[in-house]
């Protein structure tokens, strides 16, 4: 069963994001087009007039490269397929990305992915003269280990504690990863998870073998971008980087524009968006220099390494894949290498890409369209059948948890004890009395005041008290609704955002077929499913 609610009735989405969907006339000069169907045919005709056959070729073999590395048994015939598409200059890319999250993280990584697989299906149908390919951006060069060395399954946290932190998370290698958290899994794992890590020689290799696993048969491609011939398609924007620190003056002028339409910009920029992989393996920032504009200061724990901007300009050009950009020229450097027409992103995601119209021109690099991810409450057989049993709806769970105790208690036939007529019939009473003092002896008024407050306080413990008691009479439904409250909404936020996709898979194979099913990326609703 599937049913919709708006992102707004959630209660979990930010102004601006709503206002996106919306397509308010605030938004409108923060993005390229609105994410409709009919928009991608200008889309694509943009896209096929920047994207040329060198790039094509460039990114074509990087993938067949990064492919073949994987057991040629394991690249499912759709990726196979999908990968002589692009070789095409018919085909256009869907892109979604997301960190190197151990065993996909949060259910969200899931929902990403399948919305790009997803519209791509609906774009063919619309536009059945050109071909899309969903693909899956690896954030490999990341290095916030902390935020992806750890899931949430069933209860229990698992945890990885790396020997090595600190330089790009897809070159990791995986000590410590069996006896920390294989080891320790469930024995109803499915095989596949566990091979990805085993089989793997990196947390990036293992990444795209485990999406490779899940998604391969739905054609989804992997892309791990931290590829020296692939870094050769940065070399102009690290030079206008170097040189101009253009994109830092592009971004703060458009979050001016935002924050005076009412919004706050989502990421921060620097003066130089770059970072530096160093010998060590480090991913280091690149700042300028205190001591001139001339001197471009290489930050390795706390100390300090000077570079020319000449010198800087010259390891750019001959070696670029020792540069990694940051949040504000990732999604450049990703649309640089992809023919994509699209990027599918959370809230935070469509937030920041707002910021990053004016980075893109300056680039020369056409702005895709950004569409909101699909978001989704998932339901089991057991939780949807408390629910009806509590003679409550999917829908209705975004309720606050006093209004659902409300609801379920007048179900059930829970008198409402409620004592507000007694106590404005008390406080008539007092006004009476306090009139009368205020005639005989006016120095009694405070007294009768006194004694007012100390009767109304008297009502309201017994209100209170009274409530606990009709309460009581229905305690096992109202610790059953608050159980399943917190099951759905953990620690308050969305379920997408904590439970792991193995919460679901181990007891629902059919997990994606179903989201593929009920997803509809345009539509811009959130989803409630039940298992069927």
């Amino acid at each position: 069963m599937v049913q919709t609610t708006s992102y707004a009735a959630t209660g979990a989405f930010s102004g601006l994001v709503l206002d996106y969907i919306e397509q308010a006339p605030a938004l409108a000069g923060f993005y390229h087009r609105p994410p409709t169907l009919a928009a991608f045919a200008e889309q694509i005709a943009e896209k096929k007039s920047h994207y040329d056959a060198a790039s094509r070729q460039r990114l074509v073999a990087a993938l067949r490269a990064q492919y073949e590395s994987l057991p040629p048994a394991s690249v499912p015939q759709a990726v196979q397929a999908n990968l002589d598409l692009l070789a095409r200059d018919t085909t256009f890319t869907v892109t979604t990305g997301h960190q190197l999250a151990l065993f996909t993280g949060p259910l969200y990584f899931v929902y990403k992915i399948i919305s790009a697989v997803k519209l791509c299906r609906e774009l063919k149908t619309t536009y059945p003269d050109y071909d899309f390919v969903p693909v899956y951006w690896l954030a490999s060069e990341d290095h916030d280990f902390a935020e992806i060395n750890h899931f949430q399954l069933f209860g229990k946290r698992y945890e990885w504690q790396a020997e090595q932190t600190g330089g790009p998370v897809g070159r990791l290698p995986l000590a410590g990863l069996e006896a920390q958290v294989l080891s320790q899994l469930p024995a109803e794992m499915p095989a596949s998870f566990l091979a990805a890590y085993r089989e793997a020689a990196t947390l990036g290799e293992a990444t795209l073998r485990l999406v490779n696993a899940l998604f391969g048969e739905l054609g989804l491609v992997g892309l791990d971008a931290d590829r020296p011939e692939l870094k050769q398609a940065l070399v102009p924007v690290l030079e206008r980087e170097i040189l101009h620190q253009a994109s830092n003056q592009a971004v703060q002028a458009t979050n001016a524009r935002l924050e005076a339409a009412g919004y706050r910009p989502q990421v921060y920029s620097r003066p130089l968006n770059l970072f530096f992989l160093t010998e060590e393996g480090q991913r280091e920032r690149l700042e300028p220099d205190a001591a001139g504009a001339d001197c471009v200061q290489i930050m390795l724990r706390g100390t300090g390494k000077c570079h020319t901007q000449q010198d800087l300009l010259a390891l750019a050009r001959q070696t670029p894949e020792l540069f990694s950009p940051n949040v504000v020229l990732r999604p450049v450097y990703q649309e640089l290498l992809l023919p994509n027409l699209c990027y599918i992103g959370g809230g935070a995601e469509v937030a920041y890409w707002g910021q990053l119209k004016e980075v893109f021109a300056l680039n020369e690099v056409p702005y895709p369209l950004v569409l909101l991810r699909n978001s989704a409450l998932y339901l089991s057989r057991a939780n949807a059948s408390k629910l009806r049993k509590l003679g409550l709806s999917a829908l209705d769970m975004f309720k606050p948890l006093p209004e659902l105790k409300k609801q379920v208690g007048a179900a059930l036939g829970q008198e409402e004890v409620s004592l507000s007529e007694a106590q404005m019939q008390l406080k008539a009473a007092f006004d009476q009395v306090a009139a009368l003092a205020q005639r005989l002896d006016p120095t009694l008024v405070r007294t009768v005041a006194a004694e007012a407050q100390k009767a109304a306080a008297a009502v309201a413990g017994l209100e209170k008290r009274l409530g606990k008691a009709a309460e009581a009479k229905h305690e096992t439904a109202y610790t059953q609704l608050s159980a399943l409250k917190d099951k759905l909404f953990p620690d308050g936020g969305l379920q997408e955002r904590t439970d792991n996709v193995l919460s679901v898979l181990i007891n629902n194979p059919a997990f994606f077929e179903q989201l593929l099913a009920a997803f509809e990326p345009l539509a811009l609703e959130f989803t409630v499913l039940e298992e069927d």
